[in-house]
């Protein structure tokens, strides 16, 4: 998976961080409410350059952004910034009143798309997983 390819290039994160990928992925494979939830995948010349989805959160209303993903060789092309665009665009569209998402403290690319979206940071927490010691984030978005 490029998830994990990327982040452990990038972060030296194990193959834990892979298996959370590929969870969320099969959750969303068996289950998905195409009236709710939506994934998009971005190509630049016909190769997969990005992704992210959008799955129901644990609220009536409330939606989850997962897994947003620009692989490096695409990066500076804005292409997270319109994955995030359609998925926002999306969870209006499917009556949503609020995304959520969780990141980690170190993905200061993403963290500054979110905020460029008007996500604001709701929690923080140190934790150890993927093979090292990380703050993961909360982001909450009212639309």
């Amino acid at each position: 998976m490029a998830h994990g390819e990327v982040y452990d290039r990038q972060f030296g994160w194990n193959t834990d961080f892979e298996a959370l990928v590929a969870r969320i992925v099969a959750d969303y494979a068996d289950a998905h409410d195409p009236a709710a939830e939506a994934g998009w995948i971005a190509e630049v010349d016909g190769r997969r350059a990005g992704c992210v989805f959008l799955v129901s959160g644990d609220e009536p209303g409330v939606a989850k952004l997962r897994i947003l993903l620009v692989t490096p060789e695409a990066r500076g092309l804005g292409l997270g910034d319109r994955l995030v665009t359609e998925c926002l665009d999306f969870a209006r569209a499917a009556g949503h009143r609020s995304v959520t998402l969780w990141t980690n403290s170190v993905l200061t690319s993403a963290r500054r798309i979110y905020e460029a979206h008007g996500f604001t940071l709701t929690a923080e927490h140190p934790h150890d997983s993927f093979g090292t010691h990380l703050t993961g984030q909360t982001w909450t978005l009212t639309l």
